[in-house]
């Protein structure tokens, strides 16, 4: 059985990071704000969110060239089915987050500018425009928590209900040989 490569580990578990924060993050913008704290605010959004952009892309990559390991061989098939179901949605989503949180962010007037030289704001207030992007990105904000939620909750039945080593082999980056 093939493992995922450490790489992939970590870039698995940089991600789950770098998202747990951001949600955080997003999360002050539902409530009143300063306006510069709003914009500051945003910068940092955009920030984790590009930062995740790379990282999303490196992670397709390596997946391609490299695979992933296969379920259990004891997993019922429509427990195949839903952690196929479950990781794809979970790729279209952050794809969908990341497409979606470019777009709104060009439709601002505000400049959003990332990493001290990028702005990915047009500068040109189109209020239609951002709010129609706005909402697809908190629809799938919302969806990519309940998916994370399924993830973790199936994460935790494999290791102390299963017993499995999936998610073992996710924890595990670094293995002793035995010569």
């Amino acid at each position: 059985m093939i493992d995922y490569l450490r790489i992939q580990k970590i870039i698995h578990w940089l991600m789950a990071i770098i998202i747990m924060l951001d949600l955080n993050v997003a999360q002050k913008f539902g409530g009143d704000m300063e306006l510069l704290d709003r914009l500051e605010s945003r910068v940092d959004h955009a920030t984790a969110g590009m930062i995740v952009t790379f990282l999303f892309i490196l992670r397709l990559v390596l997946r391609y060239k490299y695979g992933a390991p296969s379920l259990p061989s004891q997993m019922p098939d429509w427990q195949q089915t839903m952690a196929k179901v479950g990781h794809y949605g979970l790729y279209f989503l952050m794809g969908l987050l990341i497409i979606s949180g470019i777009t709104a962010a060009n439709f601002t007037a505000d400049p959003i500018v990332v990493f001290g030289s990028i702005n990915l704001s047009s500068e040109v207030n189109n209020t239609f425009m951002f709010d129609y992007v706005r909402k697809v990105h908190e629809f799938a904000t919302n969806a990519i928590i309940v998916l994370i939620i399924v993830h973790i909750a199936a994460a935790i039945y494999h290791h102390f209900i299963m017993r499995d080593n999936t998610t073992r082999n996710m924890l595990k980056f670094w293995t002793r040989s035995t010569d």
